[in-house]
């Protein structure tokens, strides 16, 4: 799919025809490969046939037809042609719009729930996750991964065996189960999104089309589930950090640092929006660790210059995100806020304590907060030798780049 409006109208079609037919036929593995083929051929048609009345009925019944061919000749394979028609709609079945589009259903959480199984690795949660609900092919999947195409290939064919080996059905998990599949739902979408906010290898700082792929999904989410307060939460964060994509490079893409960073050109519509969802969430009782990270990006959205920040604010919501997350990189951006708020030697004390943590001791963000400390105090030597560890402990240029120019500065 190379033009962007025709991509705009079929990533979101793709879950809901995926669905329409799991529903029916059950065979999630087949289907999302007949869902696949399905728009790829909508890619090539439509914009030499135009395109059609009923965009999801059309990709419903080609999809529908090839699920048909692909159910029949496997079961030809394993030679069981005569179950064939006990298990498949025959392939004039779906002839019309009408009996393509009448379950007109969103099975989008299902399918959710489905990619985020617990028996599959966090890469092939990921990696199905794109495919399947972003409306990503394995080629696109693996542009947006950075890994080789044939990786990509592996991982979500191991996934598509895992689901159907279990014999998961394509129903919501039980309430007992929904809470902890959430979850790991949520943390999937996060993670896809961190991965367009910095890149974690490759010469671009960030990569607005996969963050873009997973405020779409985030958005689906909260579509499903606007009581939610921590899919609320995990919509505003993503709206409010992207709303500042536009800032965070300049013209040669270097990184722009948000202190530096000209205010002007931030999403306000993305920032209103984003407050908004925080507020709300709020109301409906305890945050959680999403809203939590969220408000902490309201407060930077709302300040007007990086003068006027409330860093008292975002530490105390450091405090109450701390005691709930044992996420390392949650206790670094803790001790930025402590720097902040009470000085740099402050930032130090504490982040001699997270020297011991073998999650975030070789993180490039830890040298680099300590770098910036360092210099804060000025301690050059120590300083320089922190930004240089630090650039060589990532793999993004852009980010190398800064932190090479900070040391050289200094």
């Amino acid at each position: 799919m190379t033009d962007p409006r025709l991509e705009d109208l079929l990533r979101p079609l793709a879950p809901r025809v995926l669905g329409a037919l799991v529903r029916r036929y059950g065979h999630f593995d087949t289907a999302e490969d007949a869902v696949q083929e399905a728009l790829i051929a909508a890619a090539t048609q439509w914009p030499q046939e135009g395109i059609p009345a009923n965009p999801k009925a059309w990709l419903v019944t080609v999809a529908s037809r090839r699920l048909t061919d692909l159910l029949r000749s496997e079961q030809a394979r394993r030679r069981r042609e005569d179950e064939v028609a006990e298990q498949v709609l025959p392939s004039d079945r779906v002839t019309s719009a009408a009996d393509a589009a009448a379950d007109d259903g969103d099975d989008t959480l299902i399918l959710l729930f489905m990619c985020a199984h617990p028996s599959l690795s966090q890469a092939s949660q990921i990696a199905l996750t794109l495919r399947a609900l972003g409306g990503l092919t394995t080629a696109e999947v693996a542009r947006a991964l950075l890994v080789p195409e044939d990786t990509v290939t592996r991982r979500i064919s191991r996934a598509k065996q895992t689901i159907k080996e279990s014999g998961i059905g394509f129903r919501l998990p039980s309430k007992a189960e929904r809470a902890d599949r959430l979850a790991v739902v949520l943390h999937v979408l996060y993670l896809i999104f961190n991965e367009g906010y910095v890149s974690t290898a490759g010469p671009s700082l960030q990569r607005p089309d996969l963050a873009a792929d997973a405020i779409r999904l985030a958005r689906t989410v909260h579509g499903l589930l606007p009581d939610d307060a921590e899919v609320a939460g995990l919509l505003a964060l993503m709206l409010l950090t992207d709303a500042r994509r536009e800032a965070r490079t300049g013209p040669g893409g270097e990184l722009v640092p948000m202190d530096a960073q000209d205010r002007s050109r931030w999403d306000r519509a993305e920032i209103t929006e984003g407050i908004e969802l925080v507020d709300l969430a709020f109301d409906r009782g305890i945050a959680g660790p999403y809203l939590l990270q969220a408000a902490i990006a309201a407060v930077h959205d709302r300040s007007s210059s990086a003068d006027t920040t409330d860093w008292a604010r975002i530490e105390r919501l450091y405090d109450q995100l701390a005691l709930i997350s044992d996420n390392p990189v949650v206790a670094l951006n803790r001790v930025v806020a402590v720097a902040m708020a009470h000085g740099a030697a402050s930032g130090l004390e504490l982040l001699a304590t997270l020297e011991a943590d073998r999650r975030v001791d070789e993180d490039h963000r830890f040298y680099a907060v300590r770098a910036h400390l360092l210099e804060m105090i000025g301690s050059v030597d120590a300083a320089r030798e922190a930004y240089e560890s630090a650039a060589t402990r990532t793999g993004n240029l852009a980010q190398q780049r800064y932190l090479r120019a900070r040391a050289a500065r200094i």
